[in-house]
């Protein structure tokens, strides 16, 4: 199972990169707690997640094919 991960942000600037490629990612917590392992610093920053362009709030489940994006907070005026 290939998830496709979207970097916005400061979180591109932390890890280096805009887009992320994991296998066998069975939803968004563990997919939180292995970012958090990879980069500790991520743990510093609120980011929202979102699956297949869709804000979500709590766990979901990831299946083949999905993109999730991590987004930073937005500021604007």
């Amino acid at each position: 199972m290939n998830i496709k991960i979207l970097l916005f942000g400061r979180l591109t600037e932390l890890l280096g990169q805009n887009v992320l490629h994991l296998e066998d990612m069975a939803d968004t917590d563990s997919l939180s707690r292995f970012l958090s392992v990879q980069y500790p610093g991520l743990a510093q920053i609120n980011y929202q997640i979102a699956v297949n362009q869709e804000i979500i709030h709590g766990n979901r489940l990831l299946t083949d094919g999905m993109t999730v994006a991590l987004m930073p907070p937005f500021s604007g005026g």
